[in-house]
């Protein structure tokens, strides 16, 4: 057993997130964590590392197991490079690391020589166990570990403190990696990935040794890792045994036959308290009326179902037509100093075609994207946009915006003021706002929701060419479906970069690879283009197509 949770409770303020919790993690699950946004999954991780104190009940793990833990919250990282950051946050392996150098340090030194005995006893004891956690061939894991997210060799050596946000939380779940710890905890690792990135952490977590809990927001990531879900469920820990998709299946059925069971009951009730009235008009029947009536008042009631929240999809209007011409490049070139981005790219988009952009970091994407809506000039080539254009770029800055001082709804309303206030609420109920967030100040969202404010914007009144640059990143699972099921019945043209697998299957008609500055066009989507190229991504292993 590496984790015991018994009876359970913890209240975040006023918010009761667990009561009387129970759960039992086995060596070597490898555990998908689950439930609402707030419902504590973040919280469980800190009460399992004792980073917060439960007001009840107990959270035992085995003495000697080791326990590494990765969030959002990476914290400062400066003055050296990735590779040795990375090594840094290993844990016990960069402690060992330390006091070795410092023994060997004394060890040469001829004030230490009456204590030399005592020193070599402890460097022979620490280099056993450092050869144990691989410590003699650590740098040469961190570079492969920092390959497989996604760093090039140069950039490996860069300063840490010049990499972006992104690039150092790679670093510091690289380190988590690098521990090795018999309990691992990812609160979502996939963040700030891309695709190939996620392939080699999906194929890492299938073969690590030790128990994984993990929290993450990529349903094919869930699915292909994960041999178990546990569901917060109203302050309980429920587990599934299977995939993603199987603990969907159950919750469906489960579901279905907790309403089939209630309503039987109350159909039940109904029929027996209408006979019960008619046996009460009947003085000879009266005593045997009570009878019943206080048999039905001693059955267990069930509980109506509770009601998840209802599934709203956001029909996006039509939008105005454009020309059959969207957009078309000839021999494209664009460099950035000696960095040469396209040499001859090519690119024909018609109206109604949705396209998928792939290629390694670096590639040239998210300029392809900007050259596209005309934020950045080609240095060659040809680039035009069709006639009767109307285009919506949506990027992760595009959240910066939004007026922090204004409420949901008044986003809503500041961008349409002619609208009715019951259609611009019907739109944010498609993407995931109920009634409880309209008066929600933007300054107080989440990313996520900031990303889904900024997205029902765009689509209320859509504009008939969609520019989306990694449109699902932060999104929940079911805010991603929630996007996916809106998008499939819009009726314009899309261009998108995503990492989101689910997402490419749905959308993607066409897929655009990039490479060494020139492109190759699939046509058929991005289960085709995994049949065509054998890989799933530009740059990862070769595998077996997508079923």
């Amino acid at each position: 057993m590496v984790v015991t949770i018994t009876d359970l409770d913890f209240r975040y303020g006023s918010q009761i997130l667990f009561e009387e919790a129970d759960l039992k993690v086995e060596d070597g699950w490898k555990v998908g964590l689950i439930g609402p946004n707030g419902s504590g999954k973040s919280s469980l991780f800190r009460l399992i590392t004792g980073r917060e104190h439960a007001e009840f009940g107990a959270i035992n793990l085995p003495n000697s197991a080791t326990t590494g833990y990765f969030d959002q919250d990476v914290g400062e990282m400066a003055g050296c490079s990735a590779i040795e950051m990375a090594i840094r946050r290993a844990g016990r392996v960069h402690e060992l690391r330390g006091r070795i150098g410092q023994l060997e340090h004394d060890l040469a030194d001829p004030d230490q020589l009456d204590r030399m005995d005592a020193l070599l006893a402890e460097l022979g004891e620490l280099q056993s166990e450092f050869q144990h956690l691989g410590g003699y061939d650590v740098e040469a894991r961190a570079k492969e570990v920092l390959a497989g997210l996604g760093f090039s060799a140069a950039r490996m050596q860069q300063d840490v403190g010049q990499l972006s946000g992104g690039w150092k939380m790679r670093v510091a779940l690289a380190g988590i990696l690098l521990m090795q710890p018999e309990l691992l905890l990812l609160d979502e690792p996939t963040n700030h990935l891309d695709l190939e990135s996620i392939l080699w952490l999906e194929e890492f977590i299938r073969g690590y040794h030790g128990t994984v809990i993990m929290t993450c927001h990529d349903h094919e990531f869930m699915n292909r890792v994960v041999d178990r879900i546990v569901e917060i469920d109203e302050g309980k820990l429920r587990v599934f045994p299977g995939d993603y998709d199987f603990y969907l299946a159950q919750r469906e059925m489960e579901d279905t036959q907790r309403h089939a069971s209630y309503e039987r009951q109350q159909a039940w009730i109904e029929k027996e308290l209408k006979s019960i009235n008619r046996f009460r008009a009947k003085a000879a029947h009266a005593s045997r009326a009570q009878s019943r009536l206080k048999k039905l008042d001693k059955l267990e009631k069930l509980e109506p179902p509770r009601s998840r929240r209802e599934k709203v999809v956001f029909r996006i209007p039509a939008p105005p037509r454009s020309g059959n011409d969207v957009y078309v490049a000839e021999g494209l070139g664009k460099s950035f100093g000696e960095h040469v981005v396209y040499v001859d790219l090519d690119l024909h988009v018609r109206i109604g075609e949705r396209w998928a952009v792939m290629g390694v970091n670096g590639a040239g994407k998210t300029t392809l994207l900007k050259i596209i809506i005309g934020d950045l000039q080609p240095d060659g080539g040809k680039s035009k946009q069709g006639a009767s254009l109307r285009v919506g770029y949506f990027a992760q800055h595009t959240t910066e915006l939004l007026d922090l001082n204004q409420t949901v709804i008044g986003a809503m309303t500041a961008e349409f003021p002619g609208e009715s206030v019951g259609a611009l609420r019907r739109c944010l109920a498609g993407f995931g706002f109920d009634e409880r967030d309209l008066e929600k100040s933007v300054a107080w969202l989440s990313g996520g929701e900031k990303a889904r404010l900024v997205l029902a914007r765009m689509l209320y009144d859509p504009p008939n060419f969609l520019v989306l640059d990694e449109p699902t990143n932060h999104l929940d699972v079911e805010a991603k479906q929630a996007l996916v099921d809106s998008l499939r019945n819009y009726e314009g043209t899309m261009i998108f970069v995503s990492h989101d697998r689910h997402f490419l299957e749905a959308l993607a008609t066409h897929t655009l690879e990039i490479d060494g500055g020139s492109a190759t066009v699939y046509y058929g989507g991005y289960k085709e283009y995994v049949r065509l190229t054998g890989h799933e991504a530009p740059g990862a292993p070769a595998r077996a197509a997508v079923a």
